[in-house]
């Protein structure tokens, strides 16, 4: 659980924003097919019309690069805030209240079940981005800090303390590279 005031909704949405970014970050692209994008899509319960042909395979991706972005200008709120901004017009974003069975608290859905599936799943991601940004907290949105990884993650911890992602074991190799580091150190004194 989150020390955080954002919903359910949010912080679910924000992890799928994070791993459909990191799709294609680490260890190469993992979109490959839709045998993976369903994969994706069943993971985060995406609910709705589905496609399955190339057409909707490179929107998401198109998507994918989109949301990177707003990663990227994390540092730069105006930016980003045109941005999403940006998104949420293209995606003719407009909320409503529904719970499902395997979901019953309340939550906003932002496009119409029958929209193609980039537009659904951008409208949700650009509204979850406009919770952290009117929550004063882009600062969450981080890329890792390992110096050989450009995977993004949200810092949903109460300090702000979270530095690593979760896709490559980034934190625990850089916690044994620090250790045997100090420990040749000490060696050598």
């Amino acid at each position: 659980m989150s020390q955080l005031n954002f919903s359910h909704d949010t912080e679910l949405t924000l992890r799928a924003v994070c791993v459909l970014v990191n799709t294609d970050r680490v260890d190469g692209e993992h979109l490959d097919d839709m045998v993976q994008l369903d994969g994706y899509l069943d993971g985060f319960g995406w609910t709705g019309r589905r496609d399955r042909d190339d057409a909707e395979l490179d929107a998401v991706r198109q998507l994918r690069t989109r949301l990177g972005k707003i990663w990227s200008n994390a540092d730069d709120e105006e930016r980003v805030v045109g941005q999403v901004n940006a998104l949420l017009s293209d995606t003719r974003a407009a909320p409503w209240l529904t719970r499902h069975a395997e979901m019953p608290e309340w939550h906003l859905h932002l496009a119409s079940i029958h929209d193609p599936l980039w537009q659904r799943m951008g409208a949700e991601m650009a509204m979850a981005f406009a919770d952290v940004i009117r929550a004063g907290e882009l600062r969450r949105l981080k890329t890792c800090a390992a110096p050989d990884c450009d995977a993004v993650l949200v810092d949903l911890s109460r300090n702000r303390s979270r530095m690593f992602c979760d896709t490559g074991n980034c934190g625990n190799r850089q916690h044994v590279a620090a250790y045997r580091e100090r420990r040749s150190a000490a060696e050598e004194s």
